[in-house]
C-alpha cells in the first residue's frame, strides 16, 4: 500500500505563498488518484483540491479557487499544492492523501492519508 509524507508547510504572512509536497513511497503512485485536505482547529477535515491520476482533471474547493494549484509528477511519485494569496483563514493542518478510484472532494472515499503538515498564514 501506498504511504504518504507530506511537506513544505510553515509560518507565512497573508498574501504569501507555499507549496505543499505530497511524496509516495510504495504501490504505484500513477495508480491513484490524489487529494489535499485540511483541517482547521475545532473543525472537520474538509476538501481543497483533487487530482485525477494522470493529472489530466482537477477540482477545487470554492474557498481556495483561483489561489491553489494542484499537480502531480507521476515518474517523481510526488504531488503539489501550490498555495498563493494566502489568508488568515487558511491556517490548518494540511493532508495529501490517495484514492484508487476517480478525483473527489469525499473525504471518506480516499484510502490512504499522511500524517499532515502544519500551515499557518498570519494577518
Amino acid at each position: 500500500q501506498v504511504q504518504l509524507v507530506e511537506s513544505g508547510g510553515g509560518l507565512v504572512q497573508a498574501g504569501g505563498s507555499l507549496r505543499l509536497s505530497c511524496a509516495a513511497s510504495r504501490g504505484t503512485f500513477s495508480s491513484y488518484a490524489m487529494g489535499w485536505f485540511r483541517q482547521r482547529p475545532g473543525k472537520e477535515r474538509e476538501f481543497v483540491s483533487a487530482i485525477s491520476r494522470n493529472g489530466g482533471r482537477t477540482i477545487y474547493a470554492d474557498s481556495v479557487k483561483g489561489r491553489f494549484t494542484i499537480s502531480r509528477d507521476n515518474a517523481k511519485k510526488t504531488a503539489y499544492l501550490q498555495m498563493n494569496s494566502l489568508k488568515p483563514e487558511d491556517t490548518a493542518v494540511y493532508y495529501c492523501a490517495a484514492d484508487t478510484n476517480i478525483a473527489t472532494s469525499s473525504v471518506r472515499a480516499y484510502d490512504y492519508w499522511g500524517q499532515g503538515t502544519q500551515v499557518t498564514v498570519s494577518s
